[in-house]
């Protein structure tokens, strides 16, 4: 089930429909220098998803990137009460539930700072999302800021992507652009992006774009800069 893009990352992809929408979901794992597993965006917790995430290493991290991808978290942290949950405080008041062992800020856990960076995309506060690199495989991780679904079978799909400008391309949905409430610290924000080194783009509602990524991400995000 899970597809390796490199020795150290793996994803696994699952069908998702939302709001009428075929979108499409994707789980990223990380192997840590320790052998230890950092997990993006958990997806359904399933025997064959558990099954074949074990046979990589042991759970270290579970990780929520933003305050909407965490339907599935709380069964995958009680499943590995041995792994660090990772996400923002605001979700608390989300998920009451669900336990909270690192705070998302600007600065990453020392548990997995020696290869992956991380920063708070500002300016969506109803999406408050952070994207993440992994700095050995240049691979910068996006969860609900860009979408890259270059092809879909449903027509109602095509048709709202294609009225977002975003289909067949890294970018935002009409969704997010209206959710933006400050172009500015956004702006700031997606710079300090674009300054890190990477070229893949792995995104949770379609492709992975392998080559590449800064610039299909800058011009995605073009329309922030007018």
């Amino acid at each position: 089930m899970l597809i390796k893009l490199t020795e150290a990352l793996h994803v696994l992809e699952v069908p998702l429909r939302t709001g009428g929408l075929e979108l499409g979901g994707r789980m990223t794992v990380i192997r840590l220098p320790d052998g230890g597993l950092w997990i993006h965006s958990p997806v359904r917790f399933e025997p064959a998803a558990r099954a074949a995430v074990e046979a990589l290493g042991p759970v270290r991290f579970l990780v929520a990137p933003n305050l909407m991808h965490h339907l599935h978290l709380k069964d995958w942290a009680v499943a590995y009460p041995e792994a660090r949950v990772v996400a923002l405080a605001e979700l608390r008041r989300k998920q009451p539930e669900l336990r909270i062992d690192v705070e998302l800020t600007d600065t990453p856990d020392a548990g997995y700072a020696e290869v992956i960076s991380q920063q708070r995309l500002r300016g969506i506060p109803k999406v408050e999302e952070f994207a993440f690199l992994h700095r050995p495989s240049k691979t910068l991780l996006l969860t609900d800021v860009a979408f890259h679904i270059r092809e879909s079978p449903s027509w109602l799909t095509r048709a709202y992507l294609r009225l977002s400008g975003t289909y067949g391309k890294l970018a935002p949905t009409l969704l997010l652009k209206s959710l933006v409430k400050d172009r500015a610290a956004l702006r700031t924000s997606l710079e300090s992006v674009l300054s890190w080194d990477f070229e893949r783009v792995v995104v949770c509602h379609g492709v992975v774009l392998e080559h590449g990524g800064r610039e299909a991400l800058r011009e995605g995000f073009a329309w922030l800069w007018k």
